[in-house]
């Protein structure tokens, strides 16, 4: 349907705690399909609905040429030692900080039709899976990082152009 503006940090919706999805009717559909256009956007690992101004539980995601999306996900596991991950977040843009999180990731959620579905990813898809369910728990990346890291992060984002 259409690839939809970004939500920049500072926006409320970004800090909002998405309510489900619920039943799927026609603004469920053209939600799905403004994610799924959205993520497809050349660099984007995942889109929250949040991030596109819906505080709706919903998210695409973009991966090694794996694309898809959830309603309703939940983050059932993670696995491994965490680590740190250069990450960013479109809704952060040009800012990118090592945020620990675990190397595996399973989530699951369900499709339009109704059907249930699990995600599982290694490496950036399971970085991924973890950073838009935060987006979903109405938080960013900046709120994971250690003390020191997240004022030099803030000082960063309070000098940034597209920062208000």
């Amino acid at each position: 349907m259409a690839v939809r503006p970004i939500r920049l940090f500072g926006d409320p919706v970004l800090r909002t705690v998405a309510d489900p999805v619920g039943a799927v009717d026609a603004a469920v559909e053209a939600l799905v399909a403004d994610l799924l256009d959205t993520v497809r956007v050349p660099g984007r690992a995942g889109v929250a609905a949040n991030q596109i101004g819906v505080a709706r539980r919903a998210f695409a995601y973009n991966v090694d040429g794996r694309i898809g999306y959830l309603l309703d996900p939940v983050l059932e596991e993670v696995r491994g030692e965490p680590v740190a991950f250069d990450e960013g977040c479109l809704s952060v843009p040009g800012l990118v900080h090592p945020t620990v999180r675990s190397p595996w990731a399973r989530s699951t959620g369900r499709q339009l039709d109704g059907s249930s579905v699990e995600v599982v990813g290694e490496g950036v898809l399971a970085e991924a899976l973890q950073h838009e369910q935060d987006h979903l728990d109405g938080r960013v990346y900046l709120s994971r990082l250690t003390p020191e890291l997240r004022r030099e992060a803030m000082a960063q984002v309070r000098r940034a152009d597209w920062f208000r």
